[in-house]
C-alpha cells in the first residue's frame, strides 16, 4: 500500500497558516508541536491535520516565497478533495479569505483555489459524481477561470 502522509511547508510565521487550515478543516486538530534545529537555526513546529496524514509549519522563513502566478520551479499548490465545498467556502468567507481563482465549470467537480497568509495556493474540489472515470475525467470544461472571486454565486459577498 502507498498512500500521501504529510506535506511540510516552511513559513514566517505559523499561526497565520495554520488558522487558515482550521478553518477550511475544522476536523482536524493540532496533532503536536515542538522546537527543531535546522542548520543554525532552532524553529518551532506543528503537525496539523488527523491521525491519518497532516501538514507540518515551520517557522523563520528566510526569502519570498515563489510567485504562484508565475513559472518558477516549485510548489504550485496543494489539493484536498472535500464533501461539501459551499461549506468550506463560507467558513473561509466568515474569516475574510477570498477565493483566489474559481476553477472552470466541469460535469463532474466543482474547484476552488485559495492562498493562505503565508502565500501557499490550496485547491478544494468537490466531486459530483462517485463514478472513477467521471471524477477523472480530463477535459469537459466549459467557461473561463475567474480570479479574486469573493465568494461563490448565491453566497453572501
Amino acid at each position: 500500500m502507498v498512500r500521501f502522509e504529510h506535506a511540510n511547508l516552511v513559513v514566517k510565521e505559523i499561526q497565520p497558516t495554520l488558522d487558515f487550515l482550521l478553518t477550511a478543516f475544522p476536523e482536524w486538530r493540532l496533532r503536536g508541536s515542538g522546537k527543531g534545529r535546522w542548520g543554525n537555526t532552532v524553529r518551532r513546529w506543528v503537525h496539523v491535520g488527523s491521525d491519518d496524514y497532516y501538514i507540518t509549519l515551520n517557522d523563520s522563513a528566510a526569502g519570498e516565497i515563489r510567485d504562484i502566478g508565475g513559472i518558477q520551479p516549485g510548489l504550485a499548490h496543494l489539493g484536498f478533495v472535500v464533501d461539501d465545498l459551499a461549506g468550506l467556502t463560507e467558513r473561509l468567507w466568515l474569516q475574510g479569505y477570498a477565493i483566489d481563482i474559481l476553477g472552470r465549470d466541469h460535469p463532474y467537480r466543482k474547484t476552488v483555489y485559495y492562498t493562505d497568509p503565508a502565500g501557499f495556493q490550496f485547491e478544494f474540489l468537490e466531486y459530483l459524481s462517485e463514478r472513477p472515470e467521471a471524477r477523472n475525467m480530463y477535459g469537459g470544461e466549459s467557461g473561463d477561470l475567474r480570479f479574486n472571486v469573493r465568494s461563490l454565486e448565491g453566497e453572501p459577498a
